[in-house]
């Protein structure tokens, strides 16, 4: 995956209705109609960020009769996953020496309140 598509996702998810929209998408397919009613925008407004998401590789549109509904495309959402996956040992590694300094600080403490 190049950097400018990993960066392309990473824009895309950005913003938080086109999150939203995602995680309407993640229950199944959905017309425009049906993912703009919770926003408070017009259609041509979320048609802009079904463009976004669409752009990205996020959703893909179909054809049926006359509406066009779209469907989540996992693909670019398991690219970011496998990208921050990388980075997990060095979180765990953080977690691990501040676990350790919080058990430091708690024996420090217990040992200063029997000293009183």
């Amino acid at each position: 995956m190049t950097q400018d598509v990993l960066s392309t996702t990473f824009a895309a998810l950005a913003d938080p209705t086109r999150r939203a929209i995602l995680a309407r998408l993640a229950g199944g397919e959905a017309t425009v109609s049906e993912l703009a009613s919770p926003f408070a925008m017009s259609l041509p407004a979320v048609s802009k960020h079904l463009k976004v998401l669409e752009r990205a590789g996020l959703i893909a549109r179909g054809r049926e009769a006359q509406w066009r509904p779209c469907r989540i495309e996992a693909g670019p959402l398991k690219e970011v996953s496998e990208w921050v996956e990388h980075y997990r040992a060095c979180w765990e590694e953080s977690f691990t020496r501040l676990d350790a300094v919080l058990q430091q600080m708690k024996e420090k403490e217990k040992r200063n309140a029997r000293s009183k």
